[in-house]
């Protein structure tokens, strides 16, 4: 089977579990009753960016393994490629990462976006090396 042909069907794989993530988190966010920036009781959720941190992490860990796994076995570059680009690539988002930021700056909670910086490099490294270090 060609590289592409399996980057295709990991993409497909790793956009459907990023979807299944995103829908869990959208599902849990808004059962949850909050209070607004003013303290009034309300229903509509302040937005904070889990699943993005969620699947960008785990994207990490995922290409971390594929790392480790395809060296100490030799298995072959297409299928570390299929995995990194395509199940990680499908599964994580820079541009959700980035527009979620935006927006909570937008809602001038600058230490919420510093931290969902901060989280997602930091989280993502060590789940990366963690990824790697578990099979090597």
């Amino acid at each position: 089977m060609s590289a592409a042909i399996l980057v295709g069907v990991f993409g497909v794989a790793g956009a459907l579990l990023r979807f299944a993530v995103d829908s869990w988190f959208a599902r849990r966010a808004g059962a949850l009753p909050v209070r607004s920036a003013t303290g009034a009781a309300g229903h509509a959720p302040r937005h904070w960016p889990w699943a993005t941190l969620a699947v960008n992490v785990a994207g990490c860990l995922v290409i971390g393994l594929s790392v480790g796994i395809t060296g100490r076995l030799g298995l072959p570059e297409e299928l570390h490629t299929a995995v990194a680009t395509g199940l990680a690539g499908g599964l994580t988002t820079f541009s959700s990462w980035t527009t979620a930021t935006i927006r909570l700056l937008s809602e001038s909670r600058f230490g919420a976006a510093a931290l969902n910086v901060a989280a997602n490099l930091l989280v993502g490294f060590a789940a990366a090396a963690a990824g790697i270090a578990i099979v090597s």
